[in-house]
């Protein structure tokens, strides 16, 4: 799931895809359906390589493909659901230069580099500091952060929110999983996932516990409206988090 910077009604159907690609560069592709009565942000924590700067993560727009994940699901015929086996300094925010803010179609996104910088943003968009206080391995991370408009009254389907972040750990691809949605941080949370990843050249992820695909995603996807974020001739592998387990990330170790 994700951490939200105001309480949400309901947040479902979330997807999230991952690859390691060139040069320790991760992808991450993320989507899901939520209700919220106020403007809100989504927050991604991100294993980054550091020092980071706000450059240092690239967005792709993937608008024009808002079928991503349902396509990339018909590579998966049947389902396949998996068992679960497997503080912050206070700074004031006057006088500081704000965030750099990218349009990454229907969305506003911006990098995060250090917990530090989160003054940098709109309050609306931040966590408070306590919550942050109960999440100390994040000390090291940067952060993704979309600024989302709750639309209709109802539940909101975004399209998928996509980028590539310089890992801290090349050996590993990483799933931010962790759910912040009333700005605490509980032990166990409801999921409603849909994981996904692929190998490359890079590593092969450890996945024994995960579906594969029937064939490659040129068979089911339209590769080309990924920007180079799918390939097209690597078997891709899927695993179902449906109900109670512990509040974490999921991370897979590569094989290189």
């Amino acid at each position: 799931m994700c951490m939200f910077s105001q309480p949400v009604v309901s947040v479902s159907q979330t997807n999230i895809f991952a690859r390691m690609g060139p040069s320790g560069r991760q992808f991450l592709v993320y989507s899901l359906s939520f209700e919220a009565k106020k403007d809100l942000a989504m927050i991604l924590p991100l294993p980054v390589k550091t020092p980071a700067g706000e450059n240092d993560v690239e967005f792709t727009n993937l608008k024009e493909y808002r079928e991503f994940f349902s396509d990339l699901d018909r590579g998966f015929p049947a389902n396949n659901l998996c068992d679960e086996s497997n503080g912050i300094p206070t700074v004031a925010g006057a006088g500081l230069e704000t965030l750099k803010v990218v349009s990454v179609g229907d969305f506003e996104a911006s990098f995060v580099p250090r917990l530090e910088d989160f003054p940098r943003l709109d309050p609306r968009f931040r966590l408070p500091d306590k919550t942050w206080k109960a999440l100390p391995r994040y000390r090291q991370y940067g952060f993704a952060v979309f600024k989302l408009k709750p639309g209709e009254p109802g539940v909101s389907t975004i399209h998928p929110m996509a980028f590539s972040f310089p890992s801290q750990d090349n050996q590993t691809v990483f799933c931010p999983t962790v759910h912040v949605h009333d700005g605490k941080v509980h032990g166990r949370a409801h999921f409603d996932h849909a994981l996904y990843c692929q190998p490359s050249d890079e590593g092969y992820p450890v996945v024994n516990s995960w579906k594969e695909s029937s064939g490659h995603p040129s068979g089911f996807m339209q590769v080309e409206k990924t920007k180079g974020i799918i390939l097209s001739d690597q078997h891709c592998y899927k695993k179902e988090m449906r109900g109670s387990f512990k509040n974490q990330d999921v991370v897979l170790r590569l094989n290189v």
